[in-house]
């Protein structure tokens, strides 16, 4: 341990962060990944981590941002590093932060210079393995859920109805523009906190989604073939003119019908397209509330101010925060180290406190902007494509006369391999039959006949009032119940009493399924 590298926090310099890149649970795992853990004094306390906590935890408490920048191998934070940040970048130095590459040529020359290798998180490829690592997508979750809240905060009703003594309270009705990862958090809090939800995006793929968390997609009466965001990092495509125009007339007649709007429509670098403009925030009503996530490029909305709350002539309030993550400051420090413990897990992949910086492995490649005094950004496309982004394969279209080939050959295949099992069998039972007595013979006769008959049963009962493993186990106890049936007339008192038992359990049995089949299906129903 006393050999491992130093990973180190310094304190967040930017005005209001409270966030931390390390948390004392998250130092105990790079302690055993062999690291030593180091931290600036205090720059735990606004996201509720005293210096204390850290020190049980087995981390080293530096008073200065020079002292921890100087003695760190790695730094670990989450803003991108202020000017004189910079100046503490030396070579064989490693920076974890987001560090906004493509904007940051100041960060992007001094890193350079000075041979440090940088790993921005927002750079972490959008791969199925790489999902443990993707800062971006675990703090646009929080601001989702945080849009909703801070929505709560500012609008005078319950999002839920209710009829009570004093009166009856419609619910509220919430439109989430944008159903990404920050819009597809605000859609579940706010479906769970009973408003009545509906959800728009540009992406067709997500529709499902939208559906499945019981929302209601908004869908435009308009043909366009849009790109799948899956394929462009999860990000939706510009969309052609008409297309807006179709899109903006659809928001202007649900504009004074809903009472909160959340917007999220967002990409990197980019101005954020205005979606929500002046006529529709006139056309809301008195006491609604608009919730601009993109407010850092600009906004969604016609009179967003970054950063500030204002309320229009016609009293409705546009909220344009952009701290919401650090609003829930010991959630998103939580969530954010775990991404930064990922990523230093491919990083340690031998656990002895080394970093192995291997530009040969997908994440770590794509993640990487500087390295050894080269600017790696941007980075080449992964190797291996985001799931959702991977091509299906065409499922070629038949003609009639090709399909109809196509059964008569399924057909046939089918039947040589039943001649060919009746063969097999055939010979099976001449060979039993010359040698075992002509008693056996007749039993042995009734009881392969009745497993042929049972298979075929079971496997043809329909799966309409059933899930299909419930279907094959209530048919299972169906024919059980039926030979207990044709028992209970025998002479025998023990038969009789083994065939009621039979029919007992198996008809609980049959119950039961019904029973779990009615749960499993309540399970997708809409409240």
């Amino acid at each position: 341990m006393e050999n491992g590298q130093i990973i180190g926090t310094p304190k967040e310099i930017v005005k209001g962060e409270a966030r931390v890149a390390m948390t004392p649970d998250s130092a105990l795992q790079l302690q055993k990944l062999g690291y030593q853990c180091a931290i600036q004094s205090g720059a735990g306390v606004m996201a509720g981590f005293s210096d204390e906590a850290y020190e049980k935890a087995g981390v080293e408490v530096i008073k200065t941002a020079k002292g921890l920048w100087e003695k760190a191998d790695i730094i670990a934070k989450v803003r991108q590093p202020e000017t004189r940040e910079l100046k503490y970048l030396v070579k064989g130095k490693t920076l974890i932060s987001f560090f906004n590459p493509a904007g940051n040529e100041e960060g992007m020359t001094a890193a350079k210079e000075a041979g440090a290798n940088v790993i921005a998180m927002e750079m972490v490829p959008r791969i199925s393995r790489a999902q443990k690592m993707d800062a971006l997508s675990s703090m646009a979750n929080i601001a989702g859920y945080r849009a909703v809240i801070e929505a709560g905060n500012n609008f005078g009703r319950f999002f839920t109805g209710q009829i009570t003594a004093a009166g009856k309270v419609p619910p509220a009705k919430v439109m989430v523009v944008g159903a990404g990862v920050a819009g597809l958090a605000a859609i579940g809090a706010s479906v769970s906190l009973g408003a009545i939800t509906y959800a728009f995006d540009v992406r067709p793929e997500v529709a499902e989604q939208v559906e499945s968390m019981g929302a209601e997609f908004v869908y435009l009466d308009f043909e366009e073939e849009q790109q799948d965001g899956a394929a462009t990092g999860g990000y939706a495509s510009v969309s052609s003119p008409e297309f807006r125009e179709a899109q903006l007339a659809k928001f202007r007649e649900l504009a004074p019908e809903v009472d909160i709007v959340i917007t999220t429509a967002l990409i990197p670098n980019r101005e954020a397209p205005k979606l929500w403009l002046a006529d529709m925030v006139a056309a809301m009503k008195t006491g609604s509330v608009i919730v601009d996530l993109a407010a850092e490029r600009g906004g969604n909305v016609e009179g967003t101010v970054m950063d500030e709350k204002v309320v229009t002539e016609n009293g409705v309030t546009i909220i344009g925060y952009t701290d919401f993550p650090s609003r829930m400051a010991a959630q998103s420090s939580t969530l954010y180290s775990t991404n930064i413990r990922h990523m230093m897990t491919d990083l340690t992949p031998e656990k002895d406190g080394q970093v192995n910086h291997n530009m040969e492995d997908d994440v770590i490649r794509g993640a990487t902007v500087t390295f050894e005094g080269e600017v790696t950004f941007p980075p080449p496309p992964p190797k291996v494509k985001a799931i959702a982004a991977q091509k299906k394969p065409e499922v070629k279209q038949l003609t009639p006369e090709e399909k109809r080939a196509k059964e008569i050959a399924d057909f046939k295949d089918a039947t040589k391999k039943q001649v060919i099992m009746l063969g097999v069998g055939g010979l099976l039972m001449l060979l039993v039959g010359a040698y075992a007595p002509a008693s056996f013979m007749n039993h042995f006769i009734v009881f392969v006949l009745s497993c042929f008959v049972g298979f075929q049963v079971i496997w043809n009962v329909s799966h309409a009032l059933h899930t299909p493993l419930m279907a094959v186990t209530n048919a299972i106890s169906g024919i059980v119940i039926l030979g207990a049936v044709l028992q209970i007339g025998s002479s025998s008192s023990l038969v009789v009493i083994m065939a009621t038992i039979s029919v007992l359990i198996a008809s609980i049995n049959i119950v039961g399924g019904f029973l779990v089949t009615r749960r499993m299906l309540a399970m997708f129903e809409k409240s």
